[in-house]
């Protein structure tokens, strides 16, 4: 059953009705969803499985292997749930849910999971070590993770729990702190629960090694990329926005202000750089776009907005802050599949397995929490109480694009007044050849809060009259394949040629955004160019206009692109056609009900536009269908055959019919060589609305970063 408040005030939230009231109605619901679970109040937070595949504790390991998982799982149930539960405490002191006292159920499950001897006792960091047989210094463990949402959790609930404990309780919570707070760790974001676990300690009156501290905190501030996004490892995601700009400022509350005064300020100042756009990233219902990894944590990306309103200076709009915070609350709660016997489930909205990861467990989504955080601000807070406004889209005017391009995080995002979508395009991409996991989060050619990325199928479906690996044709990523494909012929995984694994960023010029991708390519060979595609795309009203570039040293090669994965839940296809060019409509709903409709334009390089269906490899629907363009370069050098492949994506949140100019937006194609293959030199679009687009790839060399 989907979340429906029941306190909704339309004057101070004309855009999504909630307030305060109505995010704690949320909270209960979630609570509920998960205690049905518990039978006994001594039993910890287990709630039931949707996988088991993938996530941990992992069925085909040892005895041993799953016994510290379990207790890993334990941990992290506890502390994520925590993070709900917590706020709400703060919040309604006496809360019961299903007949348990919050407070004292977290209270004391707190105290069991640190307490030696405990049948829920989940370890120290030297106990860990011991039981793994593991001495790598970079040996990191989930409960280091649990560690600090369990800091978090203890101060936002302050009064009612920790302040409530006896010194010798304390102590016994802060001796399991101690070793995860000084020990090694990952050299990415969980740098950050170290040094907050060190700063609850220093807070409470515990030693702690301050050199270890600011070693961390030093580290952090050079992962900063500008534009208020920080590398994670190579990539950027969500974790720049949920951990670093969540974390920092409550490291900055509990420690920096006081002890490091000047990083405290680096820190600040990049929160505030971050909500400069970061508005922007979100589409005008405040959906929340699935990119990146851990796309089971949802609407947790909405955190950062609490954290920098918890700083000193903070720069965030409350009202724009708190509409997308609870439109993308209900982007998730309102639909009747995030919920599987009242727990989220290992999916983006229902139970999807492509996005799931192997860190994860059944209580992991529980990540998404975080954005209760903005119960810890007061009810008379300018986060509750200012009128929700809509930023960017009410100033757009009909039709307009705004459009967001970061080079720090390659990051170039377009705000659609038309649609209301947004669509993300990113770069300093570098994934190894086979991770299509990693692909699908980070190498789409566009990420649309409407579109949530589709996977790839390992079946065989029949497409007109050939037919084609599920994973040959890939939405929103080109696909090359190694020679032609003739009628009745089934592709085998040994026919594919390359997938994009990399994707440089060459910033916009002009209007246009350029970027290249290469296709298997690998740090530990040379690459010799022989398989790459210069990118170069620009917004129009409804979507993306793509002009692209085949960098190819073989032949002969087929080349697919595919659009959005469409939610098939019965879909009206219609075709049409001007000059030489052709375009698909799909028209149809989401699972939720919501109409959609998608359509697939090419145009010059192109030599077919075709038709993908699909069952379980997309995030919103069963079957999902996936338009897809194609041709085949027969020579390797010379000839009149194409470079340029011109083709477009728009959607529509309606069923009204598109205009045969958004349809067929360019008037004329120039080319500088004779042949009109696109060779070399400018390549000028004639766009029917008068405007002119000029793609240039000569010289984006020297402006490529990964």
């Amino acid at each position: 059953m989907r979340f429906e408040p029941k306190t909704m005030d339309d004057m101070l939230s004309p855009y999504t009705g909630l307030t305060r009231e109505s995010w704690l109605e949320a909270g209960q619901y979630l609570l509920e969803g998960i205690f049905r679970h518990i039978d006994d109040v001594s039993k910890p937070v287990i709630v039931p499985r949707t996988e088991t595949e993938i996530t941990y504790p992992h069925l085909k390991a040892s005895a041993e292997t799953q016994a510290v998982q379990y207790t890993a799982e334990v941990f992290e149930g506890l502390t994520r749930t925590f993070f709900i539960a917590a706020p709400m405490i703060s919040a309604i002191p006496d809360l019961e849910v299903c007949g348990y006292s919050m407070a004292e159920y977290y209270k004391n499950q707190v105290l069991r999971v640190c307490t030696k001897d405990d049948p829920l006792y989940v370890g120290t960091y030297e106990d860990q070590q011991n039981i793994t047989g593991h001495t790598d210094p970079f040996r990191a463990f989930q409960q280091t993770v649990e560690t600090c949402a369990l800091v978090i959790c203890l101060w936002v609930s302050r009064e009612q729990i920790w302040d409530t404990y006896t010194k010798e309780e304390k102590d016994v919570i802060a001796a399991l702190l101690q070793g995860y707070a000084h020990e090694n760790t990952v050299p990415q974001n969980w740098r950050l629960f170290n040094m907050l676990d060190m700063a609850f300690l220093h807070m409470e009156g515990y030693p702690i090694r301050e050199d270890v501290m600011r070693d961390h905190a030093q580290a952090i501030l050079n992962y900063y990329a500008g534009d208020g996004w920080y590398r994670d490892g190579h990539s950027f995601d969500y974790y720049s926005c949920w951990a670093f700009n969540v974390y920092a400022p409550i490291w900055n509350l509990w420690y920096g202000y006081e002890k490091e005064p000047w990083l405290a300020r680096q820190f600040e100042a990049q929160s505030n750089k971050l909500m400069e756009t970061y508005g922007d990233f979100f589409d005008r219902d405040g959906w929340t776009n699935m990119w990146g990894r851990s796309s089971i944590y949802r609407n947790a990306a909405t955190s950062a907005f609490e954290g920098n309103l918890l700083l000193h200076d903070s720069k965030a709009d409350p009202g724009r802050a708190r509409r997308i915070s609870s439109g993308s609350l209900m982007q998730f709660l309102g639909r009747e599949d995030f919920l599987k016997d009242g727990v989220p489930t290992l999916g983006f909205y229902g139970q999807f397995s492509p996005l799931v990861q192997g860190y994860s467990c059944a209580e992991s989504p529980f990540w998404l929490g975080k954005a209760f955080l903005c119960l810890h601000l007061p009810a008379d807070h300018p986060f509750w109480t200012a009128r929700e406004n809509n930023g960017t889209w009410e100033a757009l005017k009909p039709r307009e694009v705004k459009e967001t391009c970061l080079d720090g995080p390659a990051l170039c995002f377009s705000n659609h007044e038309a649609n209301g979508e947004t669509i993300l395009r990113t770069g300093k991409v570098l994934k190894r050849p086979g991770d299509e996991h990693g692909m699908w989060g980070y190498s789409k050619l566009c990420y649309n809060t409407k579109y949530p990325w589709e996977a790839s199928s390992k079946e065989e479906v029949p497409v007109n009259k050939r037919k084609l690996g599920g994973s040959e044709v890939e939405a929103q990523q080109y696909v090359i394949r190694d020679g032609e494909v003739p009628e009745g012929y089934v592709v085998m995984k040994t026919d594919v040629f390359g997938k994009a694994n990399v994707t440089f960023w060459g910033g916009q010029k002009d209007g246009i955004l350029y970027r290249r991708q290469f296709f298997d390519y690998s740090p530990q060979r040379e690459c010799h160019w022989t398989l790459a595609m210069n990118l170069a795309d620009f917004p129009v009203a409804y979507g993306i206009m793509r002009v692209d570039k085949l960098r190819l040293h073989k032949a002969p090669v087929t080349v697919t692109l595919g659009s959005y994965g469409f939610p098939d839940n019965g879909t009206e296809i219609l075709e049409r056609r001007c000059g030489d060019a052709k375009a698909i409509i799909l028209k149809g709903r989401d699972a939720a009900g919501n109409e959609r409709q998608m359509a697939m334009t090419i145009y010059d390089g192109w030599q077919d536009l075709s038709l993908l269906y699909r069952r379980g490899t997309n995030p919103d629907s069963e079957k999902s269908i996936v338009i897809y363009a194609s041709m085949d370069r027969k020579k390797q050098y010379g000839g009149f055959e194409p470079y340029i492949l011109i083709s477009q994506v728009i959607t529509k949140e309606s069923h009204e019919d598109f205009e045969k100019e958004e349809l067929f937006p360019i008037s004329q194609v120039c080319y500088t060589d004779q042949e009109g293959c696109g060779s070399f030199g400018p390549v000028t679009l004639r766009m029917k609305d008068g405007s002119v687009r000029n793609v240039v790839f000569e010289g984006m060399e020297g402006q490529l970063t990964l």
